[in-house]
């Protein structure tokens, strides 16, 4: 399915505020962009609405949007919540998991790797998405499953942007098929594990993640 144009020029827009075109701070005219991308401002509009539901901009009234980076302490502290909530979703989900959303959940699987092998981010990031997806709803938590993904839409920007590092995805993809392993033995401390290992940046993970960051906020 085709996407939206206003979600096509969003993530245009947070590249453009990743490397560095846009600073922390900057101010985001509907008006050039609405120039620079060829389009009315209504699609600008929802693209600057979209971006600042992931806090990457934040709306003021009566004086526009503005790019808010976050900084390391506060995007490291979102990333150990995340990791945390995402475990506790995959020790529901092996226990809970129906075997239609097994089916899913590996099906989805399947679908990353093969975008995997045709080495696209951003297709990867999309059915990484579907992955987690199934796993938040798995929890058979209906509180649960909408903390993450209010908090998976904040850090999305983010979880994007570090798949670009070399050997990533590859790697991100092992450790889907670890998570995939341990629901599929119903061993609920050994999914947990899986999936916070693959969410938290802490370590070389926040390293690059930071260091891709980096020009955004000089």
């Amino acid at each position: 399915m085709e996407r939206k144009r206003s979600d096509r020029i969003a993530d245009d827009i947070e590249g453009l505020i990743f490397d560095g075109t846009f600073a922390d701070g900057d101010r985001l005219d509907e008006v050039q962009l609405a120039s620079r991308f060829s389009v009315s401002r209504t699609p600008i509009r929802e693209a600057l609405q979209r971006l600042a539901q992931t806090g990457l901009v934040v709306q003021i009234p009566r004086r526009g949007v503005f790019v808010r980076q976050p900084g390391p302490v506060e995007l490291l502290e979102m990333f150990e919540v995340m990791a945390e909530l995402e475990a506790v979703c995959a020790r529901l989900a092996a226990s809970r998991i129906s075997e239609k959303a097994l089916t899913d959940l590996r099906d989805a699987n399947k679908r990353c790797r093969a975008v995997v092998e045709a080495q696209d981010t951003d297709d990867y990031y999309r059915e990484n998405e579907r992955f987690h997806a199934i796993l938040y709803r798995q929890s058979g938590n209906g509180f649960l499953e909408q903390e993450c993904l209010r908090l998976q839409r904040r850090l999305q920007p983010f979880r994007r942007i570090q798949l670009r590092v070399r050997g990533r995805m590859k790697q991100s993809m092992a450790e889907h098929e670890a998570i995939v392993a341990a629901i599929e033995e119903g061993d609920g401390n050994k999914a947990a594990d899986a999936i916070r290992q693959h969410v938290s940046v802490q370590g070389e993970k926040f390293h690059h993640l930071m260091a891709s960051l980096k020009p955004a906020a000089e």
